[in-house]
């Protein structure tokens, strides 16, 4: 297996084999949960009006997003793993446009083999999927801040995914005191940021706590959803 490492939105349209799109802070974590409490699919959507269009065609799909990191005028979640799991999410679509997370699973999408996201919540399953497959090659992909700076989380979680694929031993260690002092995480503890609950910093930092790789596939309306991979 010949892994590739990548960043941004240029790394993903590029991906080589099988793709890991990361993006803990928060759109890769936010994923993971949705489905783990029950949602049936989330769509990546790179456009904001093409999900504020999907939401007028299902009214009763949950629309959730960001840009900068605050949540969109006019949608029912924020990129909030928080917001999402207060929502009522028992068989619903999630349709999803985030800065850099959605616009990486997108472009992913048109080259590579699968696309998988990539966060802590998930690294076990995810490594344990893409080892399944038995790739030739692999790309994982760090979406960083806006899709246009590395960011600490992002490339601890590749190192992290990359070591696992390859049979190499790599310590986490405290990744919540790890990442405390990250930059993206400042939000989490400021308490004027009501767009990111401190409760998301927990939410994208709890290590395997989602039991299943995510992927995306085509759903039945013929867009890339992701679910759950069994």
């Amino acid at each position: 297996m010949r892994i590739h490492s990548a960043d941004f939105i240029a790394g993903a349209a590029a991906a080589r084999g099988v793709a890991i799109v990361i993006d803990v802070f928060r759109a890769c974590s936010l994923q993971a949960h949705a489905l783990a409490r029950g949602a049936d699919c989330v769509l990546p959507v790179e456009d904001v009006e093409e999900a504020r269009a999907l939401k007028r065609a299902h009214p009763d799909w949950l629309l959730a997003g960001e840009r900068h990191a605050r949540r969109l005028p006019g949608f029912d979640c924020g990129n909030s793993p928080t917001e999402i799991l207060a929502a009522e999410l028992r068989s619903r679509t999630v349709i999803h446009t985030t800065h850099a997370g959605t616009q990486g699973l997108m472009a992913a999408s048109r080259v590579a083999s699968h696309v998988f996201t990539g966060a802590f919540v998930n690294g076990p399953a995810t490594v344990a999927a893409v080892k399944a497959l038995a790739p030739d090659e692999v790309t994982v992909i760090a979406m960083g801040h806006e899709a246009r700076e590395r960011c600490t989380e992002d490339d601890l979680c590749r190192e992290w995914l990359i070591a696992a694929l390859a049979d190499r031993p790599f310590e986490l260690g405290d990744l919540r005191a790890r990442l405390r002092s990250a930059p993206a995480a400042a939000k989490f503890f400021d308490s004027a940021a009501d767009w990111a609950p401190l409760r998301d910093f927990d939410l994208c930092t709890e290590v395997d706590s989602v039991p299943f790789a995510v992927y995306l596939l085509p759903s039945a309306s013929g867009r890339p959803a992701l679910r759950r991979h069994a």
